[in-house]
């Protein structure tokens, strides 16, 4: 099952994904005029707009996003990506989500472009544009069909759960209890699960709470430690840039010519890798853009390509620049432990307590995941069935939570990177397809 998870990621990310992934971005970049650039100042400031109370404002828009993108996509699979590509894939990483950010600004815009009023149903994002844009209803059928499996099986609930137990087992050490698994992954897998059935069971008022109260806060820790940490190696960071850019471009000058590090592992780590975090392709931003109270789709666009910047740009850049300077990297760890380890190196207090402050974040922020992608599922479902078998869902997603620690990391990620990669395929499509209807409102407000 491992040798066909594998072998079906490297098909899904291909060049043929990679280079449509990168050409949406790059056309709408060039046909929007680098607006991800030119309006990012108002960008950040469209994420505090007045709220009339109805629907969901645009900070807690922004939070469920964050949430749910905001996981161990910033610090296991940025810590994969430059384990199997080298430091050169932070360059693609961070290049795919400039691009990205233009990619997301038309998701959001569009949701809320066809957007119907009055209509949970046909509030749901890219399926709502397929169906109302591109008059393709079965396209949109298939998105959200598509997204309801990952939200089951992919970045939502596996790969976050898995994280979540193998960080608590690298910090508690407990001993071997049954086949292999140890006391804490059992119990770290269980109450994981309790705490997300007492979020879910409270709907989407919840849910939206939760994300706005743990994205901060975590958020904030997180970046106080990584900044720290770069500021106690800062000798190191023009060499880690070298790094970087010769990485992007000779990966095997910078892996001593390592002859299984070729360009195409670099830029598919890149890019998968940040997708995975920033989802930017995916559509997903656009479910929370459908859901939103704003009504002007050219601000829902700017808060919409925002999350790409938070996500990718900042936070999985300083991930990144922490493990090369620490040279992390390097070292024949798996997954979450890669950070860890530059975080114990790197700090000035005691390993231990690095370790601990490290596990906090990473258990917050998958959690939240958990929490932000039952949302996207569940307005999919809506959008399937009309409100029909939202409760078995959420047995089902939470049956997904509890056998997720039972996986192994490399498995997990590569089943993420499949359904990423499926989900993007329609939503890209119907980007290409909808661009005038983007360019024309850009226009009208530029």
């Amino acid at each position: 099952m491992k040798l066909f998870i594998h072998s079906m990621s490297e098909y899904a990310w291909g060049w043929p994904t990679m280079i449509l992934f990168m050409l949406v971005g790059i056309v709408f970049t060039f046909r929007l005029r680098g607006i991800q650039i030119r309006k990012l100042p108002q960008a950040l400031r469209s994420i505090h707009t007045d709220h009339d109370g109805s629907g969901m404002s645009s900070y807690t828009t922004l939070c469920t996003a964050l949430a749910a993108t905001i996981g161990t996509g910033n610090i296991v699979g940025v810590a994969t990506a430059l384990a199997a590509g080298g430091p050169g894939a932070l360059f693609w990483m961070i290049l795919s989500a400039l691009f990205g950010m233009a990619t997301q600004f038309a998701e959001g815009y569009l949701a809320v472009s066809y957007r119907k009023k009055n209509s949970i149903r046909a509030s749901c994002g890219p399926s709502s544009y397929m169906e109302f844009g591109l008059r393709k209803p079965w396209l949109g059928k298939l998105y959200a069909s598509i997204t309801v499996g990952a939200g089951l099986l992919g970045v939502g609930t596996i790969t976050q759960i898995n994280s979540i137990s193998n960080a608590l087992d690298r910090l508690i050490l407990s001993r071997e209890f049954l086949n292999g698994y140890s006391y804490t992954t059992i119990i770290s897998g269980f109450i994981v699960t309790l705490l997300a059935a007492l979020v879910l069971l409270g709907g989407a008022r919840r849910i939206s709470k939760v994300c706005e109260t743990l994205v901060p806060l975590m958020s904030i820790l997180y970046l106080f430690c990584s900044f720290l940490l770069l500021i106690r190696n800062f000798s190191s960071i023009q060499s880690a840039v070298g790094l970087i850019i010769q990485g992007a471009f000779c990966p095997k000058a910078v892996w001593g010519g390592f002859a299984g590090v070729g360009m195409k592992a670099v830029l598919r780590m890149g890019i998968s890798r940040g997708v995975f975090t920033n989802e930017a392709g995916m559509g997903t931003a656009a479910i929370t853009a459908g859901a939103a109270s704003e009504t002007d789709p050219f601000r829902q666009g700017l808060v919409s390509m925002s999350t790409t910047f938070i996500d990718t740009v900042v936070i999985c850049t300083i991930t990144g620049m922490c493990l090369i300077v620490t040279d992390a990297w390097k070292l024949p760890v798996e997954g979450g432990a890669i950070t860890e380890q530059a975080w114990r190196a790197g700090l000035p207090w005691s390993p231990d307590l690095s370790s601990f402050l490290l596990t906090i974040c990473l258990v917050s922020f998958a959690f939240a995941t958990i929490i932000g992608w039952s949302f996207y599922a569940e307005r999919c479902l809506i959008y399937l069935t009309n409100g029909k078998g939202i409760k078995l869902y959420r047995a089902a997603y939470l049956l997904a939570l509890a056998v997720g620690p039972y996986l192994s990391v490399s498995s997990v990620f590569e089943l993420a990177d499949i359904l990423n990669a499926t989900m993007a395929l329609p939503n890209m499509i119907s980007l290409i397809f909808l661009q005038n209807r983007v360019v024309e409102g850009v226009r009208n407000n530029s």
